[in-house]
């Protein structure tokens, strides 16, 4: 008798361990339809559960929740393959607000409870019929019994479909040893590696100078993943390797850019060199700008030829008024100056150019020796792989009038003064989708000059004018933080507040799309008319404008050639 009560004590303890163990199953719905991919999975082992998503067996983030200890852990893995931690208390989570009303779902009696996050509203149902703690969510009631079902919103649905309590192993629980765990972190840190363990950065420049008169000779020629500076140290490049598209990818560029001595605002660029043909503005960099195509007598390398493309302008920014150097001298009472400026913007529809071996660089005119400090990164953002690989994205860049070598004499951007910018361009069979990405700035710094003055910018194919717009900011005030070195006037107003050709200080300035849906193959003539202002003693007013065509062809079309 004795031996029989022994036999029935282990059998109840080992139903009790068994009862502690469990893999509950989830279905997410929005509005009523499953989500894709949203399955979730929950095994719980006595006081330990982990939380995961069916779909993602490879999760770079893993999801767990310690009931003896009271807190969730979130330990990620990084790019590297090494890992971080981030530990947080159930009492740090939004509490919730205990309901009345009940529900019975896959048979258990629950209770109902509310708590907003972030403004959400997320009603859950949780049952204390079973000995099993768990959340679909982990920042959702973790103290709470068992959940079962939580709604978003009253438009997202998580709800358990199925509980499991036999043929679970305490292994189906994969809790993290400390060396999987790595460092445990703060909230901040944690945050930031998650965020950046979802891309791929592509580091291009970090924290190089871009000032005048500091000579130095350049490393030998053609060498990758080396920094090269030109035209007086104005124009800082780099050849680097840049990872294979992948439809769907989305593409940004990030430049951080302060001032190491110059106080003043300045036109910088972006720019990537084409090395399809026979000449390339790398020449012009390397041997100086006679090696350059002359465009109407005088202006170097602006526009394409049968045997030259200019550089493709990937970004357009302004430098502010002297940004972190000149933040301690200009001290007013409420106004906290900016550290640095930062730029950035999608260059998915350039990607075709953004792939393989690529010179990049980065131009900042300035005539100072301090100059400025600029870093660039592009960003990778994956997407769901769809999109018709099949399609090729054709990126021409057919004009391009931004002096990238102006302090090594390269000319203004003043061809307007008389004529027109002018390129003749043949279209292939079967470029479809045609559009011209086009980027326009005034300039000349006083009263009468381009920059104050409002102008008309004019595009003609084939002599009919295709579009026409006035290119003019209004809203320059919005960057004052980032101008301490800006000059104030009698009014009130700073100078960088000031409206302005279609760019302020410490700004971006985006392109403009010019549709040409109907352009069929063969040979177009593209011309850009601006009315110049005139000359005034010294002073003189220029345009940087850079325009290139893209469009799609299949791979058995070509790209566009230029005469």
């Amino acid at each position: 008798m004795r031996y029989l009560f022994l036999f029935a004590c282990l059998l109840f303890a080992v139903a009790s361990v068994a009862q502690q163990r469990a893999v509950v199953t989830y279905e997410v719905k929005y509005h009523g339809k499953e989500v894709p991919g949203g399955r979730l999975k929950l095994v719980i082992d006595g006081q330990r559960a982990h939380l995961q998503r069916v779909a993602d067996t490879k999760a770079r983030e893993q999801l767990y929740l310690d009931y003896a200890a009271n807190r969730t852990l979130q330990v990620l893995t990084l790019q590297d393959n090494t890992h971080v931690t981030q530990l947080k208390e159930f009492k740090e989570y939004e509490q919730p607000e205990l309901l009345p009303g009940t529900e019975t779902i896959l048979g258990y009696p629950c209770k109902k409870a509310k708590v907003i996050i972030r403004s959400n509203t997320v009603e859950v149902w949780y049952t204390n019929a079973l000995p099993l703690k768990g959340t679909p969510s982990i920042g959702v009631t973790p103290g709470l019994g068992l959940v079962l079902k939580m709604v978003r919103n009253g438009e997202q649905e998580t709800v358990a479909t199925q509980i499991q309590t036999s043929k679970v192993k305490s292994t189906d629980l994969a809790w993290p040893t400390p060396t999987q765990m790595g460092p445990v972190v703060d909230a901040a840190t944690y945050n930031q590696q998650v965020i950046e363990s979802r891309f791929q950065t592509v580091s291009v420049f970090d924290r190089e100078q871009i000032s005048f008169g500091n000579n130095q000779p350049n490393p030998a020629e053609g060498q990758t993943n080396v920094t090269y500076h030109y035209a007086g140290g104005t124009v800082i490049l780099k050849k680097i390797r840049l990872p294979e598209y992948v439809a769907g990818t989305q593409v940004f560029a990030e430049l951080t850019q302060y001032s190491n001595g110059d106080a003043y605002d300045r036109t910088g660029s972006v720019f990537m060199i084409p090395l399809d043909k026979q000449q390339s503005f790398l020449n012009g960099l390397q041997q100086g700008v006679k090696a350059l195509p002359v465009y109407k007598e005088k202006y170097q390398g602006v526009v394409a030829t049968d045997q030259y493309l200019p550089p493709l302008e990937l970004m357009r920014f302004f430098t502010p008024f002297g940004v972190r150097k000149y933040n301690a001298a200009s001290t007013i009472k409420g106004y906290t100056w900016a550290d640095s400026a930062v730029f950035r913007q999608d260059l998915t529809e350039l990607h075709s150019r953004l792939q393989g071996d690529v010179w990049i660089g980065v131009f900042v005119g300035n005539y100072d020796k301090g100059g400025h400090v600029v870093s660039l990164r592009l960003k990778y953002y994956p997407g769901s792989g769809d999109g018709n690989q099949k399609l090729g994205q054709v990126v021409l860049p057919i004009f391009n009038t931004t002096n990238l070598m102006e302090m090594a004499g390269q000319e203004y951007g003043t061809m307007f003064e008389r004529d027109s910018l002018t390129v003749t361009v043949d279209i292939p069979e079967g470029l479809k989708n045609v559009q011209l990405r086009y980027i326009t700035t005034g300039h000349g710094g006083w009263g009468g000059g381009d920059e104050f003055n409002q102008k008309l910018n004019e595009l003609f194919v084939d002599g009919k004018r295709v579009y026409h717009f006035i290119p003019w900011r209004t809203d320059c005030s919005t960057y004052r933080l980032l101008n301490p070195s800006s000059g104030n006037f009698g009014n009130g107003l700073s100078s960088s507040d000031l409206s302005r050709s279609n760019w302020c200080p410490g700004s971006l300035t985006p392109p403009v799309y010019i549709p040409l849906p109907d352009l069929p193959a063969g040979k177009h003539t593209f011309k850009v008319a601006i009315p110049l202002g005139k000359r005034e003693g010294t002073a003189f007013s220029a345009w940087n404008v850079s325009g290139c065509l893209l469009g799609t062809t299949n791979p058995a079309g070509g790209a566009p050639s230029v005469n």
